[in-house]
């Protein structure tokens, strides 16, 4: 379940209250006239079901709420209650599959930003990457996958795309871009150093490397595992199970191919430089090509599952009560 914490102007009670009865999946509406001061207005509350809970955020802000009053949305881990069994029944779907396309959005729009801490962990990430291409260390590969903050800006991408955003796709391309072109700057940097203290060698970028050398060889099986890693990524970011995100992030050779295309920039060995950056590219574009298609085929899905709500059960009161 959810729980909304609702700021609404003097005036609008009546009509969001309506709405809030009005929405199949909510329960335990209460109403307090006149408490709330900054800004000035009422406070409703009410609990809905997760599965519904975009339809009402979305009729809410419809109606203006989050302009002039304030919508606050929390997930309740545990929550005892008849109404709520009931509510959670009437909602279409199942609660673990349902998208709060308003939270996607606001956590897509903080992973893709420009910022010193995402730029720090992608350089970190791919410097990493670099110890292990170079030392042929898939241990390491898999490490450098899991620190990679790089996610984040796809999925914003993909969001941004669906929801027909253009502000958000600039502004997560720009994060993407710009921060695997600073980390890939650093990272030459870093071998060149490491080559100084005789750390790295020629030798070691032109050696065979069968741990890794899939980091420049791109193929049509590097694509297909980017477009399944982007699915599932989706998934984990849009449903209320998260768990699966991290086995995403070890499974997509973004980082380790971009630290290997800087490294062999290093080096001035420019086939092994465009076979990591063909790698590289793929993998970008097979998440995101997957992601949206993932998100556009979830958006059609409950599109459907709403109207046969509608069309299939009359609606039940919720249970008001006022302080």
């Amino acid at each position: 379940m959810l729980h909304l914490r609702l700021i609404v102007p003097t005036g609008r009670t009546d009509e969001v209250v309506d709405l809030v009865e009005r929405t199949v999946g909510t329960t335990h509406l209460v109403v307090m006239p006149g408490v709330a001061r900054d800004p000035v207005g009422d406070v409703v509350l009410c609990d809905v079901a997760r599965e519904a809970g975009d339809e009402l955020i979305g009729s809410l802000r419809g109606l203006g709420i989050d302009e002039h009053g304030s919508i606050t949305v929390e997930n309740s881990d545990l929550t005892l209650s008849a109404r709520a069994d009931q509510a959670e029944e009437d909602a279409p779907g199942d609660g673990a599959d349902a998208v709060l396309w308003e939270e996607l959005t606001e956590a897509t729009h903080e992973e893709s930003t420009f910022s010193v801490t995402y730029v720090s962990f992608l350089a970190v990430a791919t410097m990493l990457a670099a110890c292990g291409v170079m030392l042929d260390n898939a241990i390491l590969i898999v490490g450098a996958m899991a620190v990679g903050p790089e996610f984040g800006p796809l999925a914003g991408i993909s969001t941004a795309l669906v929801q027909r955003a253009p502000r958000l796709v600039w502004r997560s391309l720009w994060a993407l871009i710009g921060g695997f072109a600073v980390a890939m700057v650093l990272t030459a940097g870093f071998a060149w150093l490491m080559d100084v203290l005789g750390l790295f060698t020629e030798a070691m970028i032109e050696a065979d490397r069968p741990n890794t050398a899939f980091v420049w060889q791109p193929d049509w099986m590097s694509f297909v595992v980017a477009f399944l890693a982007g699915i599932a990524g989706t998934l984990s970011l849009t449903s209320a199970k998260s768990g699966a995100l991290i086995g995403v992030a070890i499974s997509v050779t973004t980082v380790p191919a971009a630290a290997n295309a800087a490294v062999a920039f290093s080096y001035s060995d420019y086939s092994q430089m465009v076979g990591s950056t063909q790698q590289l590219l793929a993998n970008l574009g097979g998440i995101v090509l997957a992601g949206t298609l993932t998100l556009l085929a979830q958006k059609g899905l409950w599109r459907l599952a709403r109207r046969g709500t509608r069309a299939g059960r009359p609606r039940v009161p919720a249970d008001t009560g006022r302080a």
